[in-house]
Parts: structure tokens; sequence; C-alpha cells
């Protein structure tokens, strides 16, 4: 079987296992607790969120390790993309509440807790794309978000439930969810605490698309990922960097960003690479640099 045909496994329990012939990079390679992490296709990066008693509920030893993964996929360069996802039941049904209940304000301010749970978006140069079945709630919604591009299934169950707590988002639920679905549906949702399925978040513009069943949407995350992974590193990264910079600047200021970038990629080798394979009709044969 050929490395690019290699797909993964999912069990009945619907955790996704390792391909036997899958190649591994050096993350795939390490012993993790509560996430598993492989490669199941050329340049495409996987970790899953393995906390399966507790629902991939999120805290501090599980977002370390994460955190770990994905720098380790970020500095591989045999890695191009990257998909996260979670069980059939749970992406990660929150965080963990026994591990902040008891916390007092000097301890949540003074040691800048869940600080760390956002080094995925502000530190990660290669896209993640996260797959998103069963529930996605609190801190769930928000690593969902965190990522570049956002596939759920149908009947994914998102929500920011956090006001029936007596506290609000903390990991950017409230700033990402309304830049996504607009202001008055983000108001209402963060305020009743009410949950809403894949198909809505689809409808809405959270998710770039929707999925009948969940082995669906991790097979289409996979296939992103892959076609992502076959196109120059150097290209892909800076796409990231002006989308993302779009958030920051107004129009005027983001285009002449966009245009900087634009005129940079000129110094590349791969820029030169890929418009002689298109000028030849062939197929370019990336140096990513």
């Amino acid at each position: 079987m050929l490395a690019s045909r290699v797909r993964p496994l999912v069990s009945r329990s619907g955790r996704f296992t390792i391909p036997l012939r899958a190649a591994y990079s050096s993350a795939a390679g390490k012993s993790h607790e509560y996430i598993k992490v492989s490669t199941p296709r050329p340049g495409v990066g996987l970790i899953e969120l393995h906390r399966p008693k507790a629902l991939n509920a999120l805290f501090t030893p599980l977002i370390l390790e994460l955190n770990a993964a994905l720098r380790t996929f970020d500095k591989d360069h045999s890695i191009g993309a990257i998909v996260l996802t979670g069980s059939h039941k749970a992406f990660a049904a929150g965080a963990d509440i026994k591990e902040m209940a008891t916390k007092e304000f000097a301890d949540a301010y003074g040691d800048d807790f869940i600080e760390s749970w956002s080094e995925l978006p502000n530190t990660i140069k290669k896209p993640v794309i996260s797959a998103v079945n069963g529930h996605a709630l609190g801190g769930g919604c928000e690593l969902a978000m965190m990522c570049d591009i956002l596939y759920c299934s149908e009947k994914a169950n998102f929500g920011q439930p956090e006001v029936k707590l007596g506290i609000i988002p903390g990991a950017g639920g409230s700033q990402r969810l309304t830049r996504a679905i607009g202001k008055s549906r983000a108001m209402e949702l963060i305020l009743t605490g009410k949950n809403f399925s894949g198909k809505d978040a689809y409808d809405w513009g959270l998710a770039a698309r929707v999925f009948e069943t969940p082995e669906a949407c991790v097979e289409g995350a996979l296939e992103t990922a892959e076609t992502i992974a076959g196109y120059s590193r150097i290209a892909v990264k800076a796409c990231k960097e002006v989308v993302n910079k779009s958030q920051d600047l107004g129009v005027r200021e983001g285009v002449e960003f966009e245009r900087r970038v634009f005129h940079g990629l000129f110094g590349s080798e791969d820029q030169k690479i890929g418009m002689t394979a298109f000028a030849e009709k062939r197929k370019a044969e990336w140096k990513h640099r």
C-alpha cells in the first residue's frame, strides 16, 4: 500500500488508532499520556486528544502534552499541516472543573492560569485543522476555534456555557466566536449558555465544512491537510500569516502588509520553481525555501 493511501483506523469506541504503515515523525515516536500522535499521510501530523473517561476534558497536563506535540510538528520539516481531533463522543467536553474550582484570584491571576492554553494560535506557524465530533464545550469550543480551519460533523455539539458556572469564557471564546458569527448571536449564546450543532456552526460561518459522520469529518480534515502539505512550506506559512494579520489590521494596512509579503516571496526558490513548472505545464518539485 502506498504511503499516500494510508488511512487512520477507527475503533468501535470512536477512538482513532495509528495505521500500521504510517510514517512517523519525531513527534509521533514519543510517548504521551493524554494525547495520541501519528503521521497517517505524507506531510500530515495527527494529534488525537485522549482522555476518554473525562470526555477529553482539558487540564494543564493535557495542554502541556498538546503544546509539546504541536511544537515538535511545527519544527519538523517533513510536516506541512496538522490535524487536531478527539473521539466520536467528544472533541473536548470543556475544561476540567476540578482543576479550577478551588483556585483563588491570586492563584489564577498570579500564575497566569490557562495562558498556556493559547500557545496554538500564538506560536504555531503551520496550518492546524480541527476535526470536531461530539462535544466541544467551553474550553473545547475555544480550542477548536484556535485552529486555522474548523471542520465538524453535523451532530457536533458546540457551546460556551461558562455563565452557568458563574464565570466567562477565558481562552478566547468571547472574542473568536463574536468575530466568526457576529455580536448579536454570540452574545445570545454566551449569555444563555445555549449549545449549538455542527450544522449551525457551518451555517453561521464558524465551520469551513460540515460532514454527515465523524469518520467523514476526520477523513476530510486529513485530505485537506495533505493537500496543504503538498505545497511550498514557505508559501503556506506566508498565506497563514497574511490571513491572520487581517484580523488585526484595517483593510488598507492589511493590503499593504499582504503586498510586502507577496514581494518577499519573489526572493524564495519555491517561487521560481512554481512559476517555471506552471509555464512548462509540469508538477512543481518544491524545495521549501
